[in-house]
């Protein structure tokens, strides 16, 4: 018998160190991000149901949990208390019923709010009951509920809210509360007609999260809306209704409650080529007051990794009226700031072409966060090299001054100086590079496959001098490796 006692003892404490010490390189692979959200393995896109309760942020997203292709849609789950450092935690929504064949009824996006007024009659004591709205493919808009601060989930049992039109091909419902007229509206992604001139976004309004009533449809938006109440930074006393597509795209108006009246053209968000499904979390703290928003890198490449996709890292939102308009701007939420390593600094640095000067020389690390002021004074254009080494050309981020472009990998974004100026803040990771330009008026969001051991950066001006301003560039720690 003791012998038994003594084996079984060495079992446990064999299991709890290795529990307690998981493998070297969990998380840790080439082009596994180090500070942006990846699920463990297998597919995912779509951030969905991004919703803020009790001190967790959730961000829900399309899964397949079968593979590394798209497919067979499901709600995969984490939170964080942060934005910065997630737990996982098991597939929030299933496919619903006739989805054997994996294309009926899946699990495709949506939102989620809480019900602050157990409106569904769901609540549990003191929890409040977080409701997610989602489509189910081909089977209509439905909604599921948790009664204990989203670790479960049920199927409300009067699905479909609304139900499926072969026609209208709905699909992405965005809820939002309306203060004025006292009631919840739905952004919903659909046609009107069977042509696909009529795609857009329609407007429903409800008073029970159950019973929704077509108010208005807004033309030329395609999946993903996002519908987003923001106060303008400099006229606090204004609030202006930005209404976000698919791409990231957005128009700025007026909502009263059924109908969203623009006041602007369609603007762009983003000029890169990995940004798509951008959503904002509901429910923030007054306190806090930001608008945060996240998307999905669609397209980004991941060779050999056991995931396949990858998330921007969080943003701010930003409305302000600038001389030329009203404009959203965005900038990395300043969380990011928990996972600053060693920081280099640089100021007044006199910049002349010709004399192989490389400031940065001593950075080196895979993972970045560079923010710095440069005043253009005569040179022809500036950048840097990032990911670089003597035997690999790094990824050039150049600023071309005559033209008044910023360029990365294949995207150019038009970016004009302010006093001769410019700011530029860059994350860069294993797998990916953002560029936040004048505070965020111009962002590129693009993935990359650096090479293997490329951690060398090169700062360098063209065509005359430039004055850096001022450069802090902090090495990123790993979000997963605490």
């Amino acid at each position: 018998m003791k012998n038994v006692v003594t084996s079984l003892f060495a079992l446990v404490s064999a299991f709890l160190l290795t529990a307690s010490n998981p493998e070297k390189n969990y998380y840790d692979e080439l082009y596994r991000p180090q500070f942006h959200f990846t699920p463990e393995k297998n597919w995912h896109n779509d951030p969905n149901g991004l919703v803020y309760y009790d001190g967790e942020y959730h961000l829900f997203y399309q899964h397949n949990p079968k593979g590394n292709e798209w497919g067979y849609m499901h709600w995969g789950h984490a939170i964080s208390t942060d934005l910065v450092h997630w737990e996982h935690l098991p597939i929030a929504i299933y496919p619903d019923e006739n989805s054997e064949d994996k294309v009926r009824c899946t699990a495709f996006s949506g939102s989620a709010i809480v019900d602050e007024n157990n409106l569904l009659g769901k609540q549990e004591g003191n929890v409040k009951t977080l409701v997610a709205f989602y489509t189910s493919q081909h089977c209509g808009q439905r909604i599921a509920y948790s009664t204990d601060k989203g670790r479960t989930w049920e199927k409300f049992e009067g699905n479909p809210i609304i139900p499926y039109d072969e026609i209208d091909d709905a699909r992405d419902p965005k809820v939002v509360w309306h203060e004025p007229s006292q009631k919840y509206v739905m952004a919903l992604y659909r046609k009107t007609t069977e042509g696909d001139n009529s795609k857009g976004v329609s407007f429903y309004t409800s008073e029970n999260l159950t019973d929704w009533e077509h108010q208005s449809h807004v033309f030329g938006f395609y999946e993903c809306p996002d519908l987003v109440p923001m106060q303008v930074t400099n006229r606090p006393e204004e609030t202006k209704w930005v209404l976000f597509d698919g791409d990231g795209s957005y128009l700025i108006g007026n909502f009263d409650g059924t109908k969203f009246s623009p006041e602007t053209a369609k603007m762009k968000s983003d000029f890169g080529k990995n940004y798509y499904a951008t959503q904002t979390w509901s429910n923030i703290p007054e306190e806090d007051g930001r608008v945060i928003q996240i998307a999905w890198m669609r397209g980004g490449s991941f060779p050999e990794m056991p995931f396949n996709g990858q998330m921007t890292f969080p943003t701010e939102l930003e409305l302000t009226k600038f001389n030329f308009g009203y404009k959203v701007t965005r900038k990395p939420v300043s969380e990011i700031e928990l996972l600053h390593d060693k920081d280099f600094e640089w100021k007044n640095e006199k910049l002349i072409p010709g004399i192989n000067q490389n400031i940065v020389k001593k950075v080196k690390g895979d993972c970045l966060h560079i923010i710095g002021e440069f005043d253009l004074k005569s040179c022809n254009n500036f950048g840097f090299m990032l990911r670089h080494n003597k035997k690999e050309t790094g990824t050039e981020l150049l600023y071309d001054v005559k033209r008044g472009t910023l360029s990365l990998l294949g995207t150019t974004a038009p970016l004009l100086p302010v006093d001769n100026k410019i700011t530029l803040e860059i994350l860069v990771d294993r797998a990916s590079i953002e560029v936040f330009a004048n505070g965020g008026q111009t962002v590129i969001s693009n993935c990359f496959t650096p090479e293997k051991g490329a951690e060398d950066l090169v700062l360098f001006t063209n065509g005359g001098e430039m004055i850096v301003e001022k450069l802090d560039i902090f090495r990123v720690k790993s979000a997963w490796s605490e």
